[in-house]
């Protein structure tokens, strides 16, 4: 029937039917290269298709394999001898949350209007882009989006906040640069951290791998708000312009970045922070270069120094979690064991003593913290040994633990006898000996000295004093540089730790008063058993 369809020409005055040939109706598809600019018979499309072919890269999901993809290649090569396209990005099928297909059959199909309405535009950007590769088929529910705004994007959010309020209450001025030699080793640290992320970044988004530069910007975010910002807090309190233009400088190079991934938040954050300091910059993100690396200010040593800094401060917060002790509890010394450690500057040495809230630093090796003992790993040893095994075994148990564990951890291997016994080789057990709590991972070690003084003690106590003051100002809707008076009641030991430790408490809380007073107070602490009265100072 569709032979009884006809059409005049125009340009002869015949009659247009149907040809007898028939072409698959994908041909169209593949044809698109060309015929899109209706080449070679439109006035200057030649022009234009010469410009455009062959593309840079082409997007469609996988099950245009046998269909899209071929015929633009099939036919491309055939007329013109080459490919139409250079790169093309296959992308995988959505999923519903249990990892079905979605369909309207199922019943499984989430609209995306209604889920951006939910969680954001951005926030379904993010999650497309970034919680995946795009040739991967992914599961798509509400639950994964959340998790993607609270690990990456509200954490940017929040550091933009706080940003926003240091420079806010120090008057800061972006033009007003900061030389790099008046930077802290820190700023140093965060600055390389950056130029990686852009490198990294850019190099992923020409490979057209969108998830390995969303990995690369996630991991910033985590950098820059978990470690600098929350380790130079008190560089922030007191308006440190090294400090603030570090962590200006990181924010805007970032929102430079997550901007064509995340346009809404970015441009946001771009007329509300950066502008607003820096009259140079760019009306919109969008109108800014994209970031350029400076190469050398990429230190690969620093970076791994502070990363073995990190891994520490892990594994000394997971001996104090085994010792049931709090962090804001001072300890006496961390004795540590760890490739390098000891060429760590005293910055950085004073991070680690910090975060685990202890007055000194020593090598492990001077003292004996635990008990080693060992047995042969008869799983690795008979995949290598056979019938030998027990014979071996027989070996390995025979040799000094301690001196067999330190040569495998600092080596890798030994000889036993006359074989080959690699770290793998022995399942090592570690016991703290009495007054001592241990962490190991990975050959680096750090223990705890549990040794409690009356100094310690007192410390502990002014730390809790601080911190529950400090969450009695937030509560109370004070500002980060509002005075406050204070009046307490409570036992003893209180008396002697605000006697011996009352200016530092004061400095801290910001406080004009810090006085003695029995009688009602609506705020308490009853680890220490104090009680007090937060009240804003005129």
């Amino acid at each position: 029937f569709v032979d009884d369809v006809t059409f005049p020409c125009e340009q002869c005055a015949g009659e247009m039917n149907r040809v007898p040939e028939v072409i698959d109706c994908w041909y169209d598809s593949g044809a698109m290269p060309f015929a899109q600019w209706g080449y070679p018979h439109k006035e200057g499309s030649v022009e234009k298709f010469n410009a455009a072919y062959p593309a840079d890269f082409i997007c469609e999901a996988i099950d245009q394999t046998r269909g899209w993809f071929y015929t633009l290649m099939a036919i491309g090569t055939l007329v013109f001898e080459e490919s139409s396209y250079k790169t093309v990005l296959c992308l995988g099928h959505i999923l519903d949350k249990d990892g079905r297909k979605m369909s309207k059959h199922l019943g499984n199909v989430l609209e995306p209007i209604s889920l951006m309405d939910e969680h954001g535009a951005d926030a379904v950007r993010w999650f497309m882009l970034a919680a995946g590769s795009p040739w991967q088929s992914r599961r798509v529910g509400h639950d994964a989006i959340t998790e993607v705004i609270r690990k990456t994007l509200l954490t940017y959010w929040n550091t933009v906040a706080f940003l926003s309020l240091y420079a806010r209450t120090s008057d800061f001025d972006a033009t007003k640069v900061v030389p790099l030699e008046e930077r802290s080793t820190l700023d140093h640290w965060i600055i390389s951290e950056l130029n990686s992320m852009i490198h990294t970044v850019d190099a992923s988004l020409t490979d057209f791998d969108s998830q390995a530069a969303g990995r690369a910007i996630a991991s910033f975010i985590d950098n820059l708000s978990n470690w600098y910002v929350r380790r130079s807090r008190r560089r922030f309190w007191d308006g440190d312009p090294a400090a603030l233009a570090t962590l200006f400088e990181c924010l805007r190079d970032l929102t430079l970045v997550m901007a064509p991934m995340v346009p809404f938040i970015t441009e946001h954050v771009w007329q509300e922070l950066i502008r607003p300091a820096d009259s140079k910059a760019a009306l919109s993100v969008h109108l800014a270069d994209f970031p350029k690396v400076n190469p050398e200010l990429i230190d690969e040593s620093l970076i791994g120094q502070v990363g073995q800094v990190r891994r520490l401060v892990e594994l000394g917060r997971a001996a104090r979690a085994e010792s049931n002790i709090k962090i804001r509890q001072p300890l006496g010394r961390a004795l540590i064991s760890a490739p390098g450690w000891q060429a760590l500057s005293e910055e950085l040495r004073n991070e680690i003593a910090e975060e685990l809230n202890v007055l000194h630093l020593d090598d492990i090796s001077e003292v004996d913290v635990v008990d080693l003992s060992l047995k042969p790993n008869f799983r690795t040893l008979g995949t290598r040994f056979g019938k030998e095994t027990a014979t071996v075994a027989e070996e390995v148990a025979a040799v000094d633990a301690t001196s067999l564990v330190v040569i495998l951890r600092k080596n890798g291997k030994t000889l036993v006898g006359d074989r080959e016994i690699f770290l793998e080789d022995v399942v090592i057990t570690e016991t703290p000996r009495s007054g001592w709590t241990y962490a190991s991972d990975s050959g680096e070690s750090v223990a705890l000295d549990l040794t409690m003084t009356p100094e310690l003690r007192s410390a502990g106590i002014m730390r809790e004093i601080i911190r529950s003051i400090q969450d009695a100002r937030k509560s109370s809707g004070f500002d980060v540089s509002d005075r406050i008076l204070v009046s307490w009641s409570g036992e003893s030991p209180l008396d002697e730790v605000i006697e011996r430790h009352g200016g530092e408490i004061m400095n801290e809380v910001l406080a004009l008063e810090l006085n003695h007073h029995e009688g009602e107070h609506p705020h308490e602490n009853e680890d220490i058993g104090m009680r007090f009265s937060v009240t804003k100072a005129n």
